[in-house]
């Protein structure tokens, strides 16, 4: 689903930092955790997303290093700035 990859996009591209799980992201977002659960291995396959385990559960984080992803947080940031005018 576009929908919820371009929102899982932004939380991630704004917050580089940010790590959660798939419930966590999907109360964040407002989204079903089966579609994120869905969007996150596809951003995680292309090397947007690392996962790690956490006991149960996966914990995503933004990959830094991925080639596009300063260019995807410019993106974010610049329409993020411009919504807010």
């Amino acid at each position: 689903d576009l929908r919820v990859r371009r929102k899982i996009i932004i939380v991630y591209a704004k917050y580089p930092d940010f790590k959660t799980h798939v419930r966590g992201l999907a109360k964040l977002i407002r989204e079903d955790p089966g579609n994120i659960q869905r969007e996150l291995k596809k951003l995680e396959k292309i090397g947007f997303l690392i996962s790690e385990k956490r006991g149960n559960s996966k914990v995503y984080h933004t990959n830094k290093q991925f080639i596009l992803f300063k260019e995807l947080q410019s993106i974010v940031l610049k329409t993020q700035r411009a919504q807010s005018k």
